[in-house]
């Protein structure tokens, strides 16, 4: 299956499953999961990474199965002007192996600032100490990235509802 646009990720799913956030680190990849619903995602756990691409797609594989997941929202690290760097490129890459290896839904999500925007909360809001924050960020992270495509998944929903409402209306 061919990377989809976000808003298509619903319709490609099987029945009530759920999808998981990722956010890509040189070290480490966070986790996050929705609800079946779609509606909510909640931080599942951060992994370290191998040394292999093999080793971490292994892991994630085993992961999505005990989890019932049906799709992957992938954050991609897009500069502050748009563009796509090499962490990108390789955030795509690592997306593209991975169907390679599963063939599922996934999409990309514009990750911009979702670990500065964590920190931030963990740091003003849950006054959180400097080593728990590297402990949780992460998986927060994805489920920062996570919720904000369920978002955006929701609201398209919405809107694609009300334009049809108008045209039949005319």
């Amino acid at each position: 299956m061919p990377v989809l646009p976000l808003h298509s990720l619903p319709e490609a799913l099987p029945p009530k499953a759920r999808l998981m956030g990722l956010d890509l680190g040189a070290k480490t990849i966070g986790l996050a999961i929705s609800d079946p619903g779609l509606a909510v995602a909640s931080p599942l756990e951060t992994i370290r990474r191998g040394k292999r691409f093999a080793d971490d797609a292994m892991a994630l594989l085993a992961l999505m199965e005990a989890r019932g997941i049906g799709g992957l929202v992938l954050g991609l690290p897009v500069n502050m002007d748009g563009s796509e760097g090499p962490r990108a490129q390789s955030t795509r890459a690592f997306g593209e192996n991975l169907l390679k290896l599963q063939d599922l839904p996934l999409a990309f999500w514009d990750e911009r600032l979702s670990t500065a925007a964590v920190n931030r909360f963990l740091i003003e809001e849950a006054d959180m100490t400097r080593r728990r924050r590297a402990e949780v960020v992460d998986k927060m992270a994805a489920a920062y990235i996570l919720q904000g495509a369920l978002d955006a998944i929701r609201s398209q929903k919405s809107e694609d509802r009300s334009q049809k409402e108008r045209s039949t209306d005319v």
